[in-house]
């Protein structure tokens, strides 16, 4: 029977490699000159840090890192930018988590989307994905244009196409 996996996954090197190009656009941006900016990302723990000394400067550098991102194939809804500021002395530091799989509840909505699809598919729950098979390969490919579509507020990505 046909399958393949949703995921929400983000590919850590294309973000590594967005960060970096933001890292030297700051650097050369004239209205950052003298101004403490540190881009950290913790792989291991999927968190991007982002340090400066105002809000204003912080919102910019997020502006970039997003254009990079996008420019880099990777879906800006990976970031979590929904975390508070954290005030540290002069500095200000913002914490954003990268997804790294579906949660739960997000799976729970997926599946309840793709079974409101009225198709001959099923849709089930596997950890952080969520398998989807069906007797013709044309449902599954009919359910991947619906999730593309779909207003979700995470990013999706489509894997282990199986026939």
């Amino acid at each position: 029977m046909p399958s393949f996996d949703i995921v929400s996954r983000a590919d850590l090197q294309l973000i590594d490699n967005a960060v970096n190009i933001t890292r030297k656009e700051i650097a050369n941006r004239f209205d950052f000159k003298d101004v403490p900016v540190e881009l950290d990302l913790r792989k291991k723990e999927h968190l991007l840090v982002i340090t400066t000394e105002s809000e204003m400067k912080l919102n910019q550098i997020i502006d970039v890192l997003l254009s990079r991102t996008m420019r880099q194939g990777v879906d800006v809804k990976m970031y979590d930018l929904s975390k508070p500021v954290e005030p540290t002395g002069k500095l200000i530091r913002k914490t954003i988590p990268i997804r790294n799989g579906l949660s739960q509840e997000e799976a729970k909505k997926l599946v309840k989307y793709i079974k409101e699809l009225g198709l001959k598919v099923q849709a089930s729950v596997m950890d952080d994905m969520v398998r989807v098979s069906g007797k013709k390969i044309d449902d599954l490919q009919t359910v991947i244009q619906h999730c593309k579509k779909a207003p979700f507020d995470f990013a999706l990505q489509f894997v282990n196409m199986k026939s």
